[in-house]
C-alpha cells in the first residue's frame, strides 16, 4: 500500500533509537546464510513458534492499512512495510479503493492492536521507496507470522520484489491455499485488485 498523506512518522532522535536501528541492521547480516545473501529458506508456517526466528523488538504504534504498520523501536516511530504480500487499497489513501481493503486492515489491526509486542526481521532490502522498513513481523507473545497470517486467511495476494524472496514459496503457498478455498477476498471479489466503483 502507499503511504497516506497524514502517514508522516514522528521521530524522536536519541543515542538508543541509533542504536537499535543498527542492531535491526547487524541481526540482518548476522542471520544472512553464508553465500546466499539472504535470510534461512525454510518455509515457515504462520503458527511456527518465534524461538526459532530472530529480530530486533519493537511495540505496535498503529495499524495503517492491511499490510503497513507503525512501530516504535527505542524511541522511534517506523512506519513498517511488511514484506511478501499486498493487500487491496483500503479507504483514506491515494489510491482507489479496492474490494476488501478495509476488511484486510481490520483483520490486521486484530492480529497487531496497539501495545503488541513484535519482533521485526529484515531480508536483502532494508527500506523501500518511501523510506518504510521491510520486514518480516512476528507476534513476540505466541510467535505468529504475521505476514504470512494476513495471506493464509485471504486478506492478501503474495507480492514477492527481488532480492525479499527469503519466504517467497511459503507465501505464494499460503496466497493459493486461501485462493482455492474462496477465503477472504478471493470469496468476496473474486481476485486480488478489484477497485470499488
Amino acid at each position: 500500500m502507499k503511504p497516506s498523506a497524514s502517514a508522516n512518522t514522528q521521530v524522536r532522535t536519541s543515542g538508543k533509537a541509533v542504536g537499535a536501528l543498527l542492531a535491526f541492521g547487524l541481526l540482518a547480516v548476522v542471520s544472512c546464510s553464508s553465500g546466499s545473501g539472504g535470510f534461512t529458506n525454510q518455509a515457515v508456517t504462520p503458527s511456527e513458534p518465534i524461538t526459532a526466528l530472530t529480530g530486533a523488538p519493537a511495540t505496535v504504534v498503529e495499524v495503517i492499512d492491511g499490510d503497513t504498520v507503525v512501530v516504535e523501536m527505542a524511541d522511534r516511530d517506523e512506519r513498517v512495510r511488511l514484506v511478501g504480500i499486498d493487500t487491496p487499497e483500503a479507504t483514506g489513501g491515494f489510491l482507489p479503493v479496492e474490494c476488501y481493503g478495509d476488511e484486510a486492515s481490520v483483520f490486521t489491526r486484530s492480529l497487531l492492536p496497539p501495545g503488541t509486542e513484535v519482533r521485526l526481521t529484515r531480508d536483502a532490502e532494508a527500506r523501500d521507496r518511501y523510506d518504510r522498513l521491510l520486514a518480516y513481523l512476528h507476534r513476540a507473545g505466541d510467535g505468529l507470522f504475521v505476514n504470512l497470517e494476513i495471506a493464509a486467511n485471504g486478506y492478501a495476494e503474495a507480492l514477492i520484489i527481488k532480492p525479499n524472496t527469503t519466504h517467497a514459496d511459503a507465501f505464494y503457498a499460503a496466497a493459493a491455499t486461501a485462493r482455492d478455498q474462496g477465503l477472504g477476498l478471493w470469496g468476496a471479489c473474486g481476485s486480488a485488485d478489484v477497485v470499488l466503483e
